[in-house]
Parts: structure tokens; C-alpha cells; sequence
């Protein structure tokens, strides 16, 4: 069988980090381990990776996430697992090239034809929310995400809630479903406030409505409110969503593929979610291969429900947008708010690695921005 040979890591524009795989045949896979403002220290994981599965058969794919994950003594957490993430998406990608099927084959197969995704409107500081849903409507999408409030004081001015009712009602409008994000910004005093001044409005859920190491307050949370609940961006294996579905703190199971251990770990994230009646919607606001492997997952995961995607999100560039270094970028295209399953071998994206590489001369230092209150002291992003 074909041997592990190289793996290299391309850190691109906008804040991306990609990672290649080839093997002593020649095959090449790739995956993406993108970990927004620390991309550096997954690079640097990546190290130790290569000195573990370099000469290893390829297609172990299980075992090689076991040995990467459990033999490092030190396990989990954003850095280690976002590079375990990028390369067992290129492992997975690597297979299916291999067999000339996609991964969602090997997967068990697809249990739908088409995804629902939405697109981010109003950026970190939410403006001209209803002009930014009609262009989205405009673009194919009937569902958008925008952040519920701006940086808020852990007691905050009750127009600061009027100010985001307003917004969402603006946005509920246009006619498009609407997403919520919190964004761990919001302490309890105020979320709580948030969510039942948003009620009456019916957006599509609620995401991060306080940070995930508060998991008893969510819960309370939980018990009142009707809106569903939304959560794990920041959460990195099964055993961190264990204590939410545990205590029926969430509706919505959302890992991310480029930090929660790849296809193989969200694979296990999302089969776990289900037998508590928990939804999955794949954290992804990051690059086109952390997409395609959230759309293998889709594809083959009877309890996904839609699907976050970066296309013009405020974080990227005219220059290095989601289809930028996509190859055949119709396999993303956006149809009555929907994406058909991708049905190219591996991932199903053909990567123009020429652009990869010349973008990576010149590797970006992204970093999210620091936001201070009134009174000079750190507010969350």
C-alpha cells in the first residue's frame, strides 16, 4: 500500500492554512487546518505530525488519527487537534482520489442530494444588515448569519437590545431566514435579556449565546427559552460536546472540521449528537477544502441541517475569497439556497496548487481585533 511520503502546510490568504499530502506513489491529497489567529502554532504541530506518520500506509486512516491523537501524551485542544483536522481531511481526500469516489461513499453514501447553507451578513460590528440580505438573496441564499450585538458591557444599556431586535427585524424583513451569533460576546445578565426580547422574531437559532466553558448556565439558558441553541466552534472532540448533550443544552451541534479533528472525529461528533436528538450544522467560516469536507460530512449524516459558508465573508479579500484557489469552483455554486453533494473523487475540489503556492510566499499573520469598553477594559470579540 502506498506510504505517507511529505506534508506540507501553505498558510494563504485570507487567514488560511492548507495542507498537502503525497505518498511514495505519487498521489496527492489535501486538507485544510486552518485555526483562525493561531495558524503559526499549528504549523509548528505539524512538525511533530510529520516525524509520527511519514512512512506509514496511507489508507490507515483510523489509525493514524489514533496515533497522532492519543501518543503525543499532551491530547487535544484547538492547535494540536486543528492539525490532526487538516491532515486527516487529506487522508480522507487522498482515499477517494484513490478509489475515484467521493469521501461521502466511503462514508456509508448520501443520504440527501442537496445541502441548505447560509452566508454571513454584517460583519463584526453589524451594519446595513437588510441591504447585505437582499444581495445574499441575490446570490442564491434564502438563509444568512449575522452577529446579534456588538462588543456588549456584562450589564449593558437596554438599548443596546432594542438596537439588535431591530436589527434582526430588519434583516426577518427581506424574507430570509436569519441565524443569530452571540458570539461568547454576551454574559448571562444580558443573554438572557437578548434572547427573550429576540423570541417573538423566530430566527433560525441562536449560536454561542454565552461562551462553551459556561456549560451550567447555558443549560439554564436552555430551559427558557423556545429558540434553539446552537454551539461548538470552540469545542474539539466528542468528549467536549458530551456534558451539552448530557444536559440538553443544545439544538445544534456545530463542530468545526478544521478544528474538531477532521472528517473522521465529526464523523463520530454528529452520530454521538443524534442519539440525543441534536442537529448538525458544521461550524465553517474558514476556507473552500474545510468546506468540502463539512459537505462529505453533510452528505452522508442523517441528521445534518445546513451549512455555514465563507463566500464574501468580511474576513476575506477581493483577491482570496472562497473560490479563489478552486480549480472548478461551479462544485460550490448556490441554488435555491442550496449546494449539490459534491460528486468529484476525494473532497471534490480540484485545488490550483500553482496559486496555493505563490500565496504562500508570502505567509499571512492574521490576527481578530481587540475591542476595549468605555471604561478601557477588554471586551470579548
Amino acid at each position: 500500500m502506498p506510504k505517507l511520503a511529505s506534508i506540507e502546510s501553505f498558510l494563504v490568504p485570507p487567514r488560511w492554512l492548507f495542507v498537502r499530502v503525497e505518498t511514495d506513489d505519487g498521489a496527492v491529497g489535501w486538507g485544510e487546518a486552518s485555526l483562525e489567529g493561531h495558524a503559526e502554532a499549528v504549523v509548528g504541530a505539524l512538525e511533530a505530525v510529520r516525524d509520527r506518520v511519514i512512512g506509514l500506509e496511507a489508507g490507515r486512516i483510523e489509525d493514524i488519527w489514533q496515533l497522532v491523537h492519543r501518543l503525543g501524551f499532551y491530547r487535544g485542544g484547538p492547535v494540536l487537534l486543528s492539525a490532526l483536522s487538516g491532515l486527516d481531511q487529506a487522508l480522507w481526500d487522498l482515499k477517494g482520489k484513490a478509489l475515484g469516489v467521493p469521501v461521502s461513499d466511503l462514508l456509508g453514501g448520501r443520504v440527501r442530494d442537496r445541502m441548505r447553507v447560509y452566508a454571513w451578513i454584517g460583519g463584526d460590528r453589524p451594519g446595513d444588515v437588510a441591504e447585505a440580505a437582499a444581495a445574499r438573496l441575490d446570490q442564491g441564499f434564502d438563509a444568512v448569519k449575522m452577529n446579534g450585538t456588538e462588543d456588549m458591557e456584562w450589564l449593558d444599556s437596554p438599548a443596546a437590545i432594542d438596537a439588535a431586535v431591530e436589527r434582526l427585524a430588519l434583516v426577518r424583513d427581506t424574507g430570509v431566514d436569519v441565524g443569530i451569533d452571540f458570539h461568547g460576546r454576551v454574559h448571562k445578565p444580558m443573554a438572557r435579556q437578548l434572547i427573550k426580547a429576540m423570541e417573538p422574531l423566530n430566527p433560525l437559532f441562536v449560536e454561542e449565546v454565552l461562551l462553551s466553558e459556561q456549560p451550567a448556565a447555558i443549560a439554564q439558558i436552555a430551559q427558557q427559552t423556545s429558540l434553539p441553541l446552537a454551539l461548538g466552534e470552540r469545542l474539539y472532540s466528542r468528549w467536549d460536546f458530551r456534558p451539552f448533550f448530557e444536559t440538553a443544552s443544545i439544538d445544534i451541534a456545530q463542530p468545526d472540521l478544521s478544528h474538531a479533528g477532521g472528517i473522521s472525529e465529526v464523523r463520530r461528533i454528529a452520530a454521538m449528537a443524534e442519539t440525543y436528538d441534536v442537529a448538525l450544522a458544521p461550524h465553517c467560516p474558514l476556507g473552500p477544502l474545510a468546506l468540502a469536507a463539512c459537505f462529505q460530512v453533510a452528505a452522508a449524516t442523517p441528521n445534518f441541517v445546513i451549512q455555514e459558508m465563507s463566500l464574501g465573508i468580511h474576513y476575506n479579500q477581493a483577491d482570496a475569497d472562497l473560490l479563489t484557489y478552486v480549480a472548478n469552483p461551479d462544485a460550490l455554486a448556490v441554488k435555491g439556497g442550496m449546494v449539490d453533494v459534491l460528486e468529484g473523487p476525494g473532497l471534490g475540489l480540484e485545488i490550483d496548487e500553482a496559486r496555493v503556492r505563490d500565496a504562500a510566499r508570502t505567509p499571512h499573520r492574521w490576527r481578530n481585533p481587540v475591542w476595549r469598553g468605555r471604561d478601557g477594559s477588554l471586551r470579548e470579540w
